[in-house]
């Protein structure tokens, strides 16, 4: 029981040292990107002020104090759900982070789901098929995945699905014609969102078929394998019933640790598809030096990566019972 606690303990400290340090990142943020802090409040429209007007806009924002203490108001801000004034939208960044948000998370979660089911059967199958033609073609087929880029991945598939076949829109997550109907609405959506869901699936997949297909060959040898094998079970059922289950504790961690790097990589495939999430939202603050906008959607990246984290500290020993929080990353290497 100590050992619980101390491990909890060591797990909540490096988890809050992490995000101390990537919050100290987004304050300097402004301060090392080229001009002065005055451009991550009002953009270029600070080049037309008169020295009394800095001044006063200095004093204002709290600029005109020493470092430190801008980074602790900037802390303190951040503890009551501050995060500043966009400059390209003139909003709140958290209104403007939570209008993009859903999207993001629609897309990767649908990803997220469909890479790990279809990858997890498909590096199953590649295991039991050890050696032969299957297990080739598979394994070539997901290491190429693994390897393309996500923004090649995706002009291919707008090369092929729009352009030559033209069966999908390429941009946007609805269209005018949807009407205002619930079912359309609905059907629009899913259709903006498969080619970019395909893109995102294709570039994560190998991944988790890789480490599947590594699992299931290491269980494949367990004595019990051999046992069902001779009560007569068939094929399928041995591997859907016995082999992959036994295998999933790496394909587990896998998932949870993907859940927030994920939704960081959904920035080239929400960019090539013109897609309205957090990704491209990125694109646009970076492009635009909406400083104010960067710090929040980075401090969303970051939460989200370590939230990820500690579900998968908090739950991987429901799973495996030798593992204790706080060495779950050791465990799964």
């Amino acid at each position: 029981m100590r050992s619980r606690i101390q491990a909890i303990g060591s797990g909540v400290l490096e988890y809050g040292v992490t995000l101390l340090a990537a919050l100290t990142v987004n304050f300097a943020l402004p301060y090392v990107a080229p001009g002065d802090p005055l451009h991550y409040r009002l953009g270029r429209a600070v080049e037309s002020l008169s020295v009394e007007q800095r001044a006063e806009l200095l004093e204002t924002y709290g600029l005109d104090q020493p470092i430190h203490i801008q980074y602790v108001d900037y802390l303190l801000g951040i503890t009551q759900g501050e995060l500043g004034t966009s400059v390209m939208y003139g909003q709140p960044v958290s209104d403007v982070l939570l209008q993009r948000l859903p999207w993001t998370l629609l897309l990767v979660g649908s990803a997220l789901v469909l890479s790990t089911v279809v990858g997890t059967l498909l590096g199953g199958l590649s295991a039991w098929r050890e050696g032969d033609r299957t297990d080739a073609a598979l394994m070539t087929a997901h290491v190429t995945a693994e390897s393309a880029p996500a923004f090649w991945v995706g002009m291919l598939v707008i090369a092929v699905f729009v352009s030559w076949l033209g069966w999908f829109p390429s941009y946007g997550v609805s269209s005018v014609a949807a009407g205002s109907s619930y079912i359309g609405s609905i059907a629009s959506i899913a259709i903006h969102l498969t080619l970019p869901l395909l893109t995102l699936t294709v570039a994560r997949i190998g991944g988790i078929y890789l480490i599947a297909r590594g699992s299931v060959l290491t269980t494949l040898g367990e004595d019990f394998l051999l046992f069902s094998r001779a009560k007569g079970l068939s094929d399928r059922d041995v591997l859907l019933r016995h082999a992959l289950p036994n295998s999933l504790l790496p394909i587990y961690t896998r998932f949870t640790l993907q859940l927030g790097s994920v939704v960081g990589g959904a920035v080239v495939v929400e960019t090539v598809f013109s897609y309205p999430g957090l990704g491209l939202l990125i694109y646009d603050a970076a492009i635009a030096r909406d400083y104010p906008l960067l710090q929040g959607a980075f401090l969303v990246l970051t939460v989200t990566v370590i939230a990820a984290n500690v579900l998968a500290d908090l739950t991987y020993p429901f799973f495996d019972p030798r593992t204790t929080a706080g060495n779950t990353r050791r465990a799964a290497e």
